[in-house]
């Protein structure tokens, strides 16, 4: 039986949250959701994740905050983390890749181009 990656998905959008749920789980991962990045640190603690799919701006913390954060946790050191945001400005993807992120996507995004990264981050 083949080993299930499991993702986790944060972003304050509800909306957002069920769409790439829904996109990933088809695909076969397994995903945990988060709400915001305290709430994803919360749930890497519980459980560990192949890679992280986060929102960039989210209150109270954002997706560079929480880049930052999993970059200092040795179980998280080494994950992909890839952004997904509608922001799209040079500034927030270099805060992003000071931060530690791995990638950047632009919302909206297809299903397939998402399932194309996540596969080549974690194949």
């Amino acid at each position: 039986m083949m080993n299930r990656k499991t993702i986790l998905v944060v972003d304050d959008s509800a909306v957002m949250r069920h769409l790439n749920s829904a996109v990933l789980q088809q695909a076969g991962y397994a995903v945990l959701l988060a709400e915001d990045g305290s709430a994803a640190l919360e749930q890497v603690s519980k459980s560990a994740v192949d890679l992280v799919l986060t929102d960039w701006t989210m209150i109270p913390m954002d997706g560079g905050e929480l880049t930052r954060q999993l970059r200092q946790r040795p179980d998280c050191a080494q994950v992909p983390i890839l952004v997904l945001s509608t922001v799209s400005n040079d500034a927030s993807k270099s805060e992003a890749r000071k931060a530690g992120a791995t990638g950047w996507l632009c919302k909206p995004i297809e299903s397939e181009t998402l399932l194309a990264v996540v596969g080549s981050l974690i194949a």
